[in-house]
């Protein structure tokens, strides 16, 4: 049943692509090719800050359904690009060409596709992409606007929303042609840069509090969406769970690195805060067009949206970056940690008298 109104609601997007005007396409036949590995976020692809010229930048994705574990005894299917929440960050620079192949496997039992905020027409790609189980769909998309973008599945309906709050949405960075630029102007490079996509997740319990566990994603697919018609989510994590990027995946840094900090949020608006740092500068609404607003405490991203913000790190020690909704941080999960080694700089910081009951750890559980 799900599949055969899905195919339907598909039929309805592609009709809508093929009556569109075809305008005549760029010869593109001898820009170079190159394949760009996808990686599991935090971590981003191997990529130039600079271009090098246009070319035609090769990504595949497989749509895959899992039950993921969002939290001890907190179980969702997770629908997912590459396996991960949130999918992979795609990393191009203005003029590229992307070329995704999309690999929807037999053993799925939903149609996908991807709505790329990055691109122009045909819903963003959606209305081009939409593939059954055991089907697969190339298309090729111009990056024309410089910044960071969000990624989803939109395969219509109600299937939007359920597609997203279960995980399927991901980030495109598409770099200046001549790199970033700081607020004077002057060339900007980064020394590492990391992704995080936030997730909000609105998982039903049942009638003793405890959270319900589903055999298909289509399931437990009308609970979550009346779950989540009330607008408060069970859990906002960052990387698909609580705490996926803390202890032994906290992201490492050292002083002195400048970090390139990218922030997805598909579906609701966050509120990036560095404990113990700033952002240097901050990309409002992840426009590289744009001059970077300096010296941020706490920046925002809005619903759907995705930014960028870099900081070079000058002390060391545990780092908390967090939405400083301090609920959704805390409580829910909307945090991870940041080692950075180095020499300590008492100039900055010393603590001139401590207390008789200090502990030093006292003040890392966030």
């Amino acid at each position: 049943m799900i599949k055969a109104v899905q195919a339907v609601v598909g039929l309805g997007l592609l009709c809508l692509g093929a009556t569109q005007a075809v305008v005549a396409a760029t010869d593109i036949s001898k820009l170079p090719r190159v394949k760009q590995e996808l990686v599991a976020p935090p971590n981003v692809p191997v990529h130039d800050q600079v271009s090098k010229g246009p070319k035609i930048v090769e990504v595949r994705m497989e749509t895959q359904e899992k039950l993921m574990e969002v939290a001890p005894g907190a179980k969702v299917w997770g629908l997912t690009f590459n396996g991960s929440i949130p999918g992979p960050l795609i990393v191009v620079h203005e003029g590229d060409y992307v070329e995704l192949t999309l690999s929807n496997p037999k053993s799925s039992t939903l149609a996908h596709n991807v709505d790329f905020h990055a691109a122009t027409g045909a819903l963003g790609g959606a209305g081009l992409t939409l593939v059954q189980p055991g089907e697969d769909v190339v298309l090729r998309w111009k990056a024309v606007k410089p910044g960071v973008f969000v990624y989803h599945c939109a395969p219509g309906g109600t299937m939007i929303p359920f597609h997203v709050i279960s995980g399927m949405n991901g980030a495109v960075m598409v770099l200046p042609k001549d790199g970033l630029k700081d607020a004077k102007g002057k060339p900007y490079k980064y020394d590492k840069a990391f992704y995080i996509g936030e997730q909000d997740f609105y998982l039903p319990k049942d009638a003793s509090g405890k959270f319900k566990t589903y055999g298909s994603p289509a399931e437990g697919m009308a609970d979550m969406l009346e779950t989540a018609k009330g607008l408060i989510p069970s859990h906002v994590v960052f990387n698909g769970a609580v705490g996926a990027i803390t202890g032994d995946n906290a992201l490492k840094a050292k002083v002195g690195e400048k970090v390139l900090f990218i922030h997805s949020q598909s579906n609701r608006p966050s509120y990036p805060h560095l404990i113990g740092g700033h952002a240097d500068l901050f990309w409002a609404e992840g426009s590289f067009n744009d001059t970077p607003l300096t010296n941020q405490e706490t920046w925002f991203i809005a619903a759907g949206g995705a930014v960028a913000a870099a900081y070079e790190f000058k002390q060391p020690g545990l780092y908390v970056y967090l939405s400083h909704n301090l609920i959704e941080a805390v409580l829910l999960g909307a945090a991870l940690h940041m080692n950075v080694e180095g020499k300590w700089d008492d100039d900055l910081m010393t603590q001139v008298k401590a207390p008789k009951s200090f502990d030093a750890k006292a003040a890392m559980d966030h």
